[in-house]
């Protein structure tokens, strides 16, 4: 690089925010520092931030016209990472590091961001050449281990109904919908069992770990549902406990033993002279349209259901479905969609509109309402290219950020228009 961090430092604000917001160490649930510097931020700005009951930051600026409607930024304030120092610096590529640790990019691009425009748009001095229907934002703890945050906001005091959730990894990111995540747990029981070698010959003495292998054979795996956008909804086989590991593993445990391979560990020592009356297995099912999960859900327990026909009086079957994520669906409202295309469009660059299959904020705001009774409608927004999140790896490209303000600011314009 030509210039050193310090030196883009001056030049631009909100790499300036970015590096200062990183550069204090915010794990979750222990976002006491960070959410001090981004009070003084807002005081010393004449911007109107405050702390909720639960430490989430809300900021406010007004409209300029009454008749337009506001939005909403959001981003988490913590970060997957200790409470350790955080030393940054610039490659020779341009992209900002931590020393040995997490940076916290992920989600402090988004954090920064949001600062900047609110700066821009509360200054007096600033020249805004467009009317607005104002900005809300908020800033929430605990994103990375609990969602515990978003689960607090004061949701009937935001006037919002669009809410952008800038947390996505990539610069021109629009996710439009989200998976959910709902475990299903299959149970096979053989209703005898017996001796592997004395009873072997008696037919009505299934073995069950033989039995839920046949069963999960004739379950999807994988993507099951598919568009435009990606992948909608999947079916993936997490674990399968069967026949004889209760000695082996009674085993490992009376003895303490530590091992990197527990699997193999317990392989040692499995009994083989039994006809297995249990298997146990576990699938994750994601998905972002609840008709399609639906379906997945009730072709698993027809599956099941022609299972318990074809062995009535020799082995039964079961399955449970467990809900720990509501979806995040794709709304006909395609406003947002309009402006962020339009925006990007502006900046240079082209906008990437697509589905994720994982969990966000998105999924917690898309379930409740504003204090005008309406359905919240979020969207995940990428503002800068990060990579290995999560990770001593973590990097973040600066001149993406850089450009990610220009798109933020740019559809806060389109969405007034």
């Amino acid at each position: 690089m030509d210039k050193n961090l310090e030196a883009l430092r001056k030049e631009n604000e909100v790499l300036d925010i970015f590096c200062n917001l990183v550069t204090i160490p915010s794990p979750s649930l222990k976002e006491e520092k960070v959410i001090e510097w981004i009070l003084n931020f807002c005081k010393e700005n004449n911007i109107n931030g405050k702390k909720d009951n639960y430490g989430n930051i809300y900021i406010h600026v007004p409209a300029t016209d009454s008749s337009k409607e506001p939005i909403m930024l959001s981003s988490h304030m913590d970060v997957v990472g200790d409470d350790s120092p955080v030393n940054i610096y610039l490659d020779e590529e341009g992209f900002i590091h931590a020393e040995g640790r997490t940076l916290g990019a992920d989600d402090k691009v988004g954090v920064a961001c949001a600062l900047m425009l609110a700066k821009k748009l509360a200054d007096k001095k600033e020249d805004v050449q467009y009317p607005h229907g104002g900005l809300e934002i908020t800033f929430t703890r605990d994103e990375e281990t609990g969602m515990s945050g978003v689960e607090h906001v004061e949701f009937g005091n935001i006037k919002s109904k669009y809410i952008l959730v800038c947390d996505a990894d990539k610069l021109g990111q629009l996710q439009i919908s989200g998976a959910s995540y709902t475990n299903a747990k299959i149970t096979v029981k053989g209703l005898k069992g017996g001796h592997s070698g004395i009873d072997i010959g008696d037919k009505t003495r299934l073995n069950a770990a033989k039995l839920i292998a046949e069963l999960l054979a004739k379950f999807p795996q994988g993507a099951y549902y598919t568009d435009e956008t990606g992948v909608i909804t999947s079916c993936n086989l997490g674990a399968i406990v069967a026949g004889g590991i209760q000695n082996s593993v009674a085993a490992i445990v009376e003895k303490g033993i530590k091992t990197n391979d527990y699997i193999t560990e317990i392989m040692k020592k499995t009994s083989t002279n039994i006809i297995n009356t249990l298997g146990m297995a576990s699938y994750s099912i994601r998905s972002a349209s609840v008709a399609k999960e639906e379906e997945l859900k009730n072709l698993m327990q027809s599956i099941v259901s022609e299972f318990n026909k074809e062995y009535s009086g020799l082995a039964e079957a079961d399955i449970e479905f467990e809900v720990h994520l509501l979806p995040f669906e794709k709304a006909d409202d395609d406003r947002i969609e309009i402006a962020h295309t339009a925006a990007c469009e502006k900046a240079g660059i082209k906008n990437d509109i697509s589905s994720f299959h994982a969990g966000a904020e998105t999924h917690i705001y898309c379930h409740n309402k504003n204090a005008n009774g309406e359905t919240f409608m979020p969207m995940l927004l990428g503002l800068a290219d990060v990579y290995n999140m999560h990770s001593a790896a973590e990097k973040v490209d600066y001149k993406s950020l850089i450009k990610g303000f220009e798109v933020i600011e740019n559809t806060f314009k389109e969405f007034n228009k």
